[in-house]
């Protein structure tokens, strides 16, 4: 159960109904995730929207690499709405079901494409360690290059702050989203 009421529009100010129309007419169209918990500081909801927009669609990173990362911090927070929301997408854009139930089980996958293992392990270093190691970072580089990979980190960034409200405020996961095992 969420800590935090349903916001809904008849108990919103009128900052809050404004962001909340941005929210329907952008590609979520609804108030989802941390959107209920971001509204209750219009500001910050303000920048965090059109930040997330960025990060989920329009990043350069290939959108495949970026479900990977999403995923793998979704299961570092085991966080179940994110994890519900990017496992399709992860699946959609082409990562297999054999590393998504890897990722899942919290064990090391196998992969079949190079720059899919390099993302894995970076995400994975950068989250444990909250550092990178020189291999790992000339790896990454190798794979994205400088703009790419500063766009990976806003990336991974974002989900870190979605997965910490989720989690902080019970956001629940809607029907038809798959939840984490364990």
């Amino acid at each position: 159960m969420s800590r935090l009421t349903e916001l809904t529009y008849a108990t919103m100010s009128d900052e809050q109904k404004r962001l909340a129309d941005t929210i329907f007419a952008s590609r979520t169209g609804r108030i989802i995730g941390p959107m209920n918990a971001w509204l209750r500081s219009p500001k910050l909801a303000e920048r965090a929207l059109p930040f997330g927009q960025f990060c989920r669609w329009e990043a350069t990173v290939d959108q495949r690499l970026r479900e990977l990362a999403i995923i793998v911090v979704a299961r570092h927070w085991s966080s179940q709405i994110e994890w519900g929301a990017h496992k399709p997408e992860a699946l959609q854009y082409g990562i297999t079901t054999a590393v998504v139930d890897a990722i899942e089980d919290r064990r090391q996958p196998e992969f079949e494409l190079h720059d899919e293992a390099i993302v894995y392990a970076y995400t994975r270093e950068l989250l444990e360690s909250r550092a990178v190691s020189d291999a790992t970072y000339d790896a990454i580089l190798g794979v994205l290059g400088e703009q790419q990979l500063v766009e990976l980190i806003a990336v991974i960034g974002h989900y870190n702050h979605v997965a910490m409200v989720a989690n902080t405020f019970h956001v629940p996961v809607p029907e038809g989203f798959s939840q984490l095992k364990g």
